[in-house]
């Protein structure tokens, strides 16, 4: 405990009196890092497990100042054995995070490429399984989320975590199954979870003609910025709910245009963000170009 303690002293010291480039930008990568994990566990059984550590970092504190020995040496060993402790238990929340680090687009050029070829092809599946579903009229719900995350919508229904696919949505739909009642949540280019519960919208504009779905979408899309498309079982109509709006009577060229604008405008994020790491390794690459150059001289 007072190792951890020195340590802690330590990095203020060095942080408040000693700052230079290279600390700014290590506390800057560190808070990026910790904040993912803390969206990733976010949720989760892990979540729940950092606050018994912290509790019992608390403790430990407590008895050392408080004098009680034989529990102040107990609890040192919990925490010095802790993280063999945390993999052990949390083995699958660890792989599934490095899984994600490993297949994200900003440092995998492949994926990303592969990604941008198969943004038509999911497209196309989406427009022909909303069309059919029309034609046909089976009620559906599509939630496509987009920067806010919908972690605790997820949790409300049947894991899928598959390709998006035409037979898949529309066997998710399909009347008198397990999984046709709710809203199916769509994460980039995978289903991930389906038979989601959403709160209904509170609103008064909404038309005496929708029913549960459509307030269940423009429900989602008021506390989210996440796109729904919406099939009526009553009518086949296809309609889309976008920031607490309604937009109704869509064909297949308003979905494409609508789901282009979606898909593009992510990978033209992921683009400028790879472009903004490029330039900056090109620019350190150049300042020790720089250096080793003065050195020579």
């Amino acid at each position: 405990m007072n190792a951890i303690g020195g340590q802690i002293s330590a990095l203020v010291w060095n942080i408040f009196n000693r700052p230079r480039l290279i600390d700014l930008i290590d506390i800057l990568l560190l808070t990026v890092v910790i904040y993912q994990l803390l969206v990733h566990v976010r949720q989760t059984r892990v979540s729940q497990t950092i606050k018994g550590i912290v509790i019992l970092l608390v403790a430990t504190w407590l008895s050392d100042v408080v004098g009680m020995r034989t529990i102040h040496a107990l609890l040192s060993w919990l925490i010095n054995a802790g993280p063999v402790l945390l993999i052990v238990l949390f083995q699958p929340e660890i792989r599934r995070i490095l899984e994600e680090l490993g297949t994200s687009s900003v440092f995998d050029a492949a994926a990303r490429m592969q990604q941008m070829n198969n943004t038509e092809l999911i497209i196309d599946e989406l427009i022909l399984a909303l069309g059919h579903m029309a034609r046909r009229r089976v009620g559906a719900l599509i939630v496509i989320e987009r920067g806010i995350r919908l972690d605790d919508v997820i949790a409300t229904g049947t894991r899928v975590d598959g390709l998006i696919s035409q037979p898949l949505i529309e066997n998710i739909f399909e009347p008198n199954t397990p999984l046709h009642d709710g809203a199916v949540i769509v994460r980039g280019e995978r289903v991930v979870s389906a038979a989601c519960l959403l709160r209904l919208s509170d609103t008064t504009g909404v038309g005496r003609d929708l029913g549960t779905r459509h307030r269940a979408g423009l429900g989602v899309s008021e506390v989210s910025d996440a796109t729904v498309f919406i099939v009526s079982e009553e009518t086949g109509i296809i309609s889309m709910a976008e920031g607490g709006r309604l937009v109704r009577h869509l064909d297949e060229a308003s979905l494409r245009s609508i789901l282009h604008g979606l898909y593009d405008q992510k990978e033209e994020k992921e683009n400028r963000l790879s472009a903004s790491l490029l330039h900056f390794r090109q620019r350190r690459k150049e300042a020790h170009d720089e250096r080793q150059t003065e050195k020579k001289v």
